[in-house]
C-alpha cells in the first residue's frame, strides 16, 4: 500500500484554531536538515535559509533582490531547475507583472543584472515552470491564463518568446511531472494536466485531463519528496494530495488560505498560511510573518521568521528535481 503522510494533531487543531494560533507554536529545531526558499514580500526578495537554524542575515544563503519598480513588486513564486548551459537557475514571478530566469552562479544577493531572460505577461503572475530538454517556460497568471514561451535555442533563454496563451480561470500554480512527461496546473475548481508537443517556437500545450478539486480557487502545486506518486496542492479551504496514477483528490487538512505547502523526503513539511492581517503599514493581507513547519507525523513543530521583519508569501524546499 502506498504510503501517505497526513497531518495528525495539526488536522484536529486547524478546524477550531485561528491562523494566528496555528502559526504560534515554536519549538527550536528541525529533525532533518534542508534548505528552504521563500518569497518574502516586505523586502521583496527571494531568499534561501537552512531549516535547522534560526533565520537571519547571518544564515541567509542566497537571495534575489529585483527591487519593486517596473513590474517586479510582490515576488510570488520561486523554483530552481538544472540546465545544461547555466547549471542551476532560479525561476521567479512577481505579481507586479514580471517573470524571469536568474543565473544562480554565486552566493549572496543577486539583482536584475543576473537575469538570463524576463518577460511581462501581466495579469498577476503567480507561478512559473521550465519544461526540461526543450527549455520552454510556462507561467500561470491569476488573471486567467497560462502563458507558454518557446526558445529558438535551448541554451539561450534570451530567445524565449510567447508562443501560446491558454485560458484557465484563476490560474495559480504550475509543476512539471517528469515521471509522466506532462505539465500540471491548478486554478479555479480544477487541476489540469497538459501534454507537450513540438519543440522550440513550435512547442504547444494540449489539455489531457481536468481533475475537480471542488468549487474552490486552487492555489499551489508542489511535489511530495516523500511520495513521488503524489502532487501536493492547496486551495481556498484545504490542503490536499492528488494521486498521479488514479487522479484521486484526498483532502488532508481543512484550513483556509494556505499559500504554499511543501514536503521533504523525511516527511517533514512546511507551509505559509496567510493570517489576514497586515504588517509594516502595508496593505498585503495575503502574507504571514512566519513559515510553519510540521514534523513527519504531521504535528506542528516549529516556525521560522525574521527579527527584522518578514511578509512571507510562499516557501518550498530548495530542490532542483521535480519529484
Amino acid at each position: 500500500m502506498r504510503r501517505r503522510v497526513i497531518f495528525k494533531a495539526a488536522a484536529a487543531a486547524a478546524v477550531a484554531a485561528p491562523a494566528a494560533a496555528l502559526l504560534g507554536h515554536s519549538p527550536a529545531n528541525a529533525d532533518a536538515t534542508y534548505d528552504v526558499a521563500v518569497c518574502e514580500q516586505y523586502h521583496n526578495e527571494i531568499q534561501i535559509y537552512p531549516s535547522s537554524s534560526a533565520w537571519s542575515t547571518s544564515t541567509l544563503k542566497w537571495s534575489f533582490s529585483p527591487g519593486t519598480a517596473n513590474g517586479w513588486s510582490n515576488v510570488s513564486d520561486i523554483k530552481f531547475r538544472n540546465t545544461a548551459a547555466f547549471g542551476v537557475v532560479a525561476l521567479v514571478t512577481a505579481s507586479g507583472g514580471k517573470v524571469g530566469i536568474v543565473d544562480k552562479t554565486t552566493t549572496g544577493t543577486q539583482k536584475l543584472g543576473d537575469l538570463l531572460w524576463y518577460a511581462t505577461p501581466g495579469n498577476n503572475p503567480h507561478a512559473i515552470e521550465r519544461i526540461p530538454d526543450i527549455g520552454a517556460i510556462v507561467v500561470a497568471s491569476s488573471g486567467g491564463y497560462l502563458y507558454l514561451y518557446g526558445p529558438t535555442a535551448i541554451s539561450d533563454p534570451s530567445t524565449l518568446a510567447l508562443v501560446q496563451t491558454i485560458s484557465f480561470p484563476g490560474a495559480h500554480g504550475v509543476w512539471w511531472d517528469d515521471v509522466s512527461g506532462k505539465l500540471w496546473a491548478i486554478g479555479q475548481d480544477y487541476a489540469r494536466i497538459y501534454t507537450v508537443s513540438g519543440t522550440y517556437r513550435n512547442t504547444r500545450l494540449s489539455l489531457s485531463r481536468s481533475i475537480s478539486i471542488g468549487t474552490n480557487l486552487g492555489h499551489s502545486l508542489d511535489a511530495s519528496y516523500s511520495d513521488s506518486n503524489l502532487m501536493l496542492a492547496t486551495d481556498t479551504t484545504k490542503v490536499m494530495t492528488i494521486d498521479k496514477t488514479t487522479y484521486a483528490v484526498t483532502p488532508i487538512q481543512s484550513v483556509r488560505s494556505v499559500k504554499s505547502y511543501s514536503q521533504h523526503s523525511s516527511g517533514e513539511r512546511c507551509w505559509v498560511q496567510a493570517t489576514g492581517a497586515t504588517y509594516h503599514g502595508d496593505t498585503r493581507n495575503w502574507v504571514s510573518p512566519t513559515v510553519q513547519f510540521f514534523d513527519a507525523a504531521g504535528t506542528t513543530s516549529f516556525t521560522r521568521s525574521l527579527s527584522y521583519g518578514a511578509e512571507f508569501y510562499k516557501a518550498r524546499l530548495y530542490n532542483v528535481t521535480f519529484h
